[in-house]
């Protein structure tokens, strides 16, 4: 089977005789073993069954999505700027069609990757692409389960990518989570990716956070105010999280807002 894909998470494996037994990211707590045990696919299978849809969000950026679902189903997003245009987070779907039609849009300069849940086929991304790199968090160095020499990793708290588009260091769900923020968002007034590492909840005034989401694990506090610390020195009208949400407006206030409803809930009274 060339280059496995665990059907579950979506994620890529190396070109081996035989795929792994089993999927260590779905093994995680974080993640899930497939109820009907560990099922492999590749590109070639799923391009014929599945196709990406692009949207124009606001000017500046666009989201991807398969449609019907692959692994958990989550979007990437596409960060168009003078220097060259960002791909922020990946989907495991990639295929001719989706491929002129981001060249259509500029192309793709750098991927960005805000933890392991959406690492899907980053490789696949790049190389379609012309071999960008991939920037990856350095605390999630150990989930790189395809390794390639696109993929780049970083250290500290900030990487910035383009003039106004810094990746930003938070943690939480994992130990190199991060988001995008881009400065030019929302007419200027800033724009963070957030992935999960927060998500934007059913009433979009309020955000939360989670260790586990499908294993409704909770982050312990100290976790939730590192994430809110980190973001502190940007500023920002609107958040995309990674399955649809978005909090439109006034979505600094609202992160701090959430953060202190979120702490409130989990303390002992």
């Amino acid at each position: 089977m060339p280059y496995p894909i665990c059907v579950t998470c979506g994620n890529q494996y190396p070109d081996t005789p035989q795929p792994p037994d089993h999927c260590p990211v779905c093994t995680d707590e974080r993640q899930y073993i497939n109820p009907d045990g560990q099922q492999w696919t590749t590109l070639e299978a799923l391009r014929p069954h599945h196709s990406n849809i692009i949207e124009a969000l606001e000017p500046g950026l666009w989201r991807i999505k398969s449609e019907p679902r692959v692994g958990i189903g989550q979007y990437a997003f596409l960060v168009q700027t003078a220097q060259g245009n960002i791909l922020w987070d990946c989907i495991t779907l990639l295929d001719d069609a989706t491929i002129q039609a981001i060249q259509n849009l500029g192309g793709i300069k750098a991927i960005a990757v805000s933890h392991p849940h959406y690492h899907s086929t980053m490789v696949e991304w790049s190389h379609a692409f012309g071999h960008v790199p991939v920037y990856i968090h350095s605390g999630n160095r150990d989930w790189i389960l395809r390794p390639d020499p696109a993929i780049q990793l970083w250290e500290g708290s900030t990487l910035p990518l383009a003039e106004g588009v810094n990746i930003v260091h938070c943690g939480g769900h994992f130990e190199g989570a991060t988001v995008l923020h881009w400065q030019q968002g929302a007419d200027g007034r800033g724009v963070v990716l957030c992935a999960d590492t927060i998500d934007v909840v059913s009433d979009s005034r309020y955000m939360s956070f989670m260790y586990s989401y499908p294993n409704l694990i909770p982050l312990p506090a100290s976790k939730v105010r590192a994430i809110v610390s980190a973001l502190q020195p940007y500023a920002f009208e609107r958040m995309y999280d990674a399955f649809g949400g978005i909090s439109k407006r006034d979505a600094y206030a609202r992160l701090q807002r959430s953060a202190d409803r979120y702490i409130r809930a989990i303390s002992e009274p």
